[in-house]
């Protein structure tokens, strides 16, 4: 699809990032922002990000194949783990290797095709890891509230279905919104507020009406986050009220571990997503963003296996059996 305005033509050549074609300008990259404002700390934040991502990728990829490789560990807390793990990945890694790269480069640009790919797989595994968080909660709801009708609420054919839901819904959604932006007119300003392509700041830049735009992440804020949100404070109300109810200590704390490690990660998840985007894209801020930017795609995947690995026996036990140097 191509971005193109009419403009008044002049002796000016255009810049790089523009393409004049008869009376129309291509917009053929963008310039991301990033950093730029401090570039006394460069150094340090290329070695944080480098940092980040290392743990990141090693992290989630011992946790899949944690998973994977043991049988005990084939359940659907563990199956919807695996999911989440994989989408971490793929969150971390459409951001990551561009904004270390950006930040060893003297000017930051992507080119107008790689911003809609980043644009694509960031929120698609964004909006993913917020339904799976939604789903695993029932999970433990299920797990908690109905142990003796677990089993048949959450079958090896229920667990397909919620997790192949999760991956085509989000995958939809995210065409949706990446179709609304490859329709948009952009008149020449190309910098983007951000150190990567979210929507926001692209829509800012657009000469022609977002309102359509505008309008799509509304309900998106509506069902990813509020729904979402209110879904999963319903699954833990429901938990806790069970768990008080419960007569013996031993049976309120075992129950409790089972949650604590995902409710850790729901409330540090939902912290980013509601501080940065549940918001009109009128009182966009670009610091505030960046900061969440880098908590929900850098900071959380880095987080997630730390956090389900050392609260979680089951897991430590796994990773000793399939790796002998954690066993010390």
């Amino acid at each position: 699809v191509k971005m193109c305005v009419e403009i008044h033509l002049t002796d000016t050549e255009p810049p790089p990032s523009l393409q004049t074609m008869s009376n129309e300008t291509l917009v053929t990259e963008f310039i991301l922002q990033g950093f730029s404002e401090h570039p006394e700390y460069r150094v340090l934040l290329f070695s944080c990000f480098l940092s980040l991502y290392t743990v990141a990728l090693t992290g989630n990829v011992l946790i899949i194949l944690a998973i994977t490789f043991n049988p005990g560990l084939h359940t659907p807390m563990y199956f919807f783990l695996f999911n989440l793990a994989t989408m971490d990945m793929i969150c971390t890694s459409s951001i990551m290797p561009k904004a270390m790269a950006d930040l060893l480069s003297e000017r930051s640009s992507i080119s107008y095709g790689g911003c809609m790919a980043q644009l694509y797989f960031l929120t698609w595994s964004a909006s993913s890891e917020l339904l799976l968080l939604t789903v695993m909660a029932y999970d433990r709801y299920a797990a908690i509230c109905h142990p003796l009708h677990y089993n048949t609420m959450m079958s090896k054919t229920c667990c397909g279905v919620l997790a192949t839901g999760v991956w085509v819904l989000c995958a939809f959604n995210t065409a949706i919104h990446t179709g609304l932006m490859l329709r948009l007119s952009f008149c020449g300003p190309n910098v983007i507020t951000h150190f990567f392509c979210e929507v926001p700041p692209l829509l800012r830049l657009s000469c022609s009406s977002t309102y359509v735009n505008s309008v799509m992440i509304v309900l998106a804020d509506a069902f990813y986050g509020m729904l979402n949100f209110l879904m999963t404070v319903m699954s833990y109300g429901s938990i806790i009220a069970s768990i008080l109810k419960m007569r013996t200590s031993e049976g309120k704390k075992k129950a409790f571990s089972t949650c604590s490690s995902h409710l850790t990660v729901v409330c540090m998840y939902y912290t980013a997503v509601f501080y940065a985007y549940i918001s009109p894209v009128s009182s966009y801020s670009a610091e505030k963003s960046k900061v969440a930017g880098v908590l929900y795609t850098m900071l959380s995947p880095t987080l997630n296996p730390l956090i389900y690995s050392l609260r979680n026996n089951e897991v430590k036990t796994a990773l000793r059996k399939l790796f002998p140097f954690f066993r010390n």
